[in-house]
């Protein structure tokens, strides 16, 4: 006769343990100091085992009856229900111990392997060791899209639009990371999106009209600092990107071959980016190197305090300030703009040819892998003619607005 819930909870111990059996094997055994535990007889390889399922009540009599139908089912897959449940336990206790902090360090190692810029690594743990700790705790196969969207609500509260954004895609990256290595299940994130604010586009602000490049070299060409005012002519004339420029080293410089080598591992797409250099740029480079060249390996652009630093971020925007043009006109990296706006505009030269002299990537793959062609040639004619429409623009200019 099968037990009732009743039935258990009135059994009373007794001189001897006892048995109420229920059937298939199970049984809750009353013990003589009053406790109640269920058990599970079976047979497997021709042994009696007997597996504890748990104390009533605690454990219910629905309970053990549904354990009692699992142990049957793995005993009719050929598996022994103890050792299954064993293995249960042991991969419940590992994938409690690996967390999402674990997971993120592991991500993080995987990009150094990879060999991206240490600036790149850096805002990643930023992202995930600072923004998202939270999470850090956690057991990476246990976090829910609420919990990420929380930690992104918090962030986006702070008006931190774009942080958001970054860090939804930083904790993606090391929740698909656990998926692949067998310790998740799913990646929430993208579940989240359009779940916060979009960031507004702001492009940075940059002259891109003829007379202004004209008006802006002028002011260039008048900087009182010697080593800054080489900066800004060296980015407009080769215009790569701010880093680029002002974490130069004189052995990137060739004088004789007329290029400027800008090693992978300081390039946005971490491929060597050579840079012809016209006459203006080489002159340019030989007058600073009179300057800050007494160690060949040494900065192109050191800072005012020490030989070993390079001019700040900030640098070059300071100086454009100083010149009259406001932050919504002009930045540093609006050197880039101007030239690929220019440029552009010309029918002198290929857009491949343009794209290539800005170190831009092939957003198609399969013409990226195949796209091994410099242009090399042409970039050298773009390069001249580039410094000599600078220097035209700017006798115009000079023209216009005479000193004085």
């Amino acid at each position: 006769m099968k037990l009732s819930d009743a039935k258990c909870r009135n059994a009373r111990p007794k001189e001897r343990p006892y048995k109420l059996a229920d059937g298939h094997g199970l049984y809750l055994l009353v013990g003589a100091n009053g406790s109640r535990l269920w058990r599970l007889d079976y047979r497997f390889d021709g042994k009696r085992l007997t597996m504890a399922i748990g104390a009533y009540p605690d454990t219910t009599l629905v309970d053990a009856r549904d354990a009692r139908d699992a142990a049957r089912k793995h005993l009719r897959d050929g598996r022994d229900p103890m050792e299954e449940r064993k293995v249960s336990r042991t991969v419940a206790r590992v994938a409690r111990a690996t967390t999402f902090g674990l997971v993120a360090d592991e991500l993080l190692a995987k990009l150094e392997r990879e060999g991206k810029a240490e600036v790149t690594i850096a805002k990643r743990r930023w992202l995930l060791n600072d923004l998202a700790a939270p999470l850090c705790t956690r057991p990476v196969a246990a976090i829910t899209p609420a919990e990420v969207l929380a930690l992104l609500r918090e962030v986006e509260s702070k008006g931190h639009l774009e942080t958001a954004r970054r860090l939804r895609a930083a904790i993606g990256q090391v929740m698909r990371l656990a998926v692949a290595t067998n310790r998740a299940t799913m990646d929430p994130t993208p579940a989240l999106r359009g779940a916060i604010a979009s960031p507004v586009v702001r492009h940075r602000a940059a002259i891109t009209d003829p007379k202004g490049a004209g008006r802006l070299m002028l002011a260039v060409q008048s900087y009182d600092r010697p080593v800054v005012r080489a900066a800004m002519l060296v980015m407009a004339y080769c215009f790569p990107r701010p880093g680029e420029c002002r974490l130069a080293h004189w052995n990137e410089v060739d004088f004789t071959a007329k290029i400027w080598t800008i090693p992978a591992e300081r390039t946005k797409m971490r491929r060597e980016h050579k840079i012809p250099l016209s006459r203006q740029a080489l002159a340019t480079f030989r007058t600073l190197h009179d300057l800050t060249g007494h160690d060949e390996e040494g900065l192109c652009f050191p800072g005012q305090r020490a030989m070993d630093r390079p001019i700040s971020e900030n640098t070059i925007c300071v100086a454009l300030r100083t010149l009259g043009f406001p932050k919504e006109e002009m930045s540093a990296h609006g050197f880039r703009a101007l030239a690929s706006t220019l440029l552009h505009e010309t029918s002198k030269f290929s857009s491949e040819t343009i794209e290539r002299a800005l170190a831009h990537q092939d957003h198609d793959a399969v013409r990226r892998a195949y796209a091994r062609g410099q242009h090399w040639t042409d970039r050298i004619r773009l390069m001249q003619w580039w410094a000599d429409r600078l220097d035209k623009l700017r006798d115009e200019a000079l023209a216009q607005f005479p000193p004085g």
